[in-house]
């Protein structure tokens, strides 16, 4: 693929919690603004793929251990998931350190994200071409919900204990994240040459696409039920143009019967529009209006992908 990819991924959590905090509550800044680390987007995109049948290695999986007489539920170390995923016996045995590399680029999330692999004395590192900022939420109306739980059973440590216990369960009311993030194919060049992979390809793209706008509503956790993809920005240019995080040029405005998100890029794409090869909007057209002042647009339909 000989082309850079800019864009913007937007979430919408209506009485879900996106990403919670070591507290619980949606996760923010020292200002108090919400936010959601790319670890969160980057999770449900790899289970969407896991439950595909996709090969991904940097996600948990569990296995019984069996300890003296007990046996118990633990995860796969990154060793055990590595032999596991690849059919290997014991990595510790493996002295070519080019296998390894051409298994580790056969996992979609290492072919997307990029790994760190420490492992069997063999110290790998593979910087991603698709790389996420944090995504911010822009809509400042937003507040964490409190709900109390009853659960069925009472507390088994207390003797005394009369009445079941009561959990807490802290979504917010409405929020809506948007993730910058950039494609560089150029970013295995290195291991391309090392004849270890073919390359960030178009047809690794169009997976990433077609799966960073479903993941999220996809992956219906207790606590992410009601988190959906809302939009998707996709500005594809020459690999020799390197734009901002587009983010800062992106506005969310809450509407009664639809809201809307704006686009201000005319003032950065316009000197430069000749290098710009294609730009790409999606978006559910029945709850989102979009306000975009560029021209040559495609639009899309978020759920159906049909051009609007």
């Amino acid at each position: 693929m000989n082309k850079r990819v800019y864009g913007v991924l937007g979430i919408s959590s209506i009485m879900a919690n996106w990403n919670a905090d070591f507290t619980g509550y949606p996760k923010t800044i020292s200002t108090g603004e919400i936010f959601g680390s790319d670890k969160a987007f980057k999770y449900p995109m790899k289970k969407q793929w896991d439950n595909n049948g996709e090969k991904v290695l940097y996600i948990k999986s569990m296995i019984l251990s069996k300890d003296k007489d007990a046996v118990s539920l633990v995860p796969r170390t990154l060793k055990e998931r590595y032999e596991y995923l690849f059919g290997i016996e014991d990595l510790s045995k493996c002295k070519d350190v080019s296998e390894v590399l051409k298994n580790l680029f056969t996992a979609v999330d290492v072919k997307n994200f990029g790994a760190t692999f420490a492992e069997a004395k063999m110290n790998i590192s593979i910087t991603g071409a698709v790389q996420f900022g944090q995504g911010f939420n822009k809509y400042p109306e937003s507040e964490a919900q409190e709900q109390q739980i009853l659960s069925p059973f009472k507390d088994g440590t207390d003797a005394d204990a009369k009445n079941s216990t009561l959990g807490t369960k802290i979504v917010s009311d409405e929020a809506h994240y948007f993730y910058p993030f950039v494609i560089n194919p150029h970013a295995y060049d290195e291991f391309v040459k090392l004849g270890v992979t073919d390359g960030y390809t178009e047809g690794d793209y169009l997976q990433f696409k077609d799966t960073s706008l479903s993941s999220a509503t996809a992956f219906a956790t207790n606590s992410k039920e009601g988190c959906e993809n809302e939009f998707g920005l996709f500005v594809e240019t020459e690999p020799t143009l390197y734009l901002p995080n587009l983010t800062e040029y992106i506005e969310f405005k809450k509407g009664k019967d639809k809201n809307t998100i704006s686009i201000h890029l005319r003032d950065l794409l316009e000197d430069v529009k000749s290098k710009v090869l294609n730009i790409e909007v999606y978006y559910n057209p029945h709850t989102t209006m979009i306000d975009c002042d560029l021209s040559d647009v495609h639009y899309y339909h978020i759920v159906t992908r049909k051009e609007v």
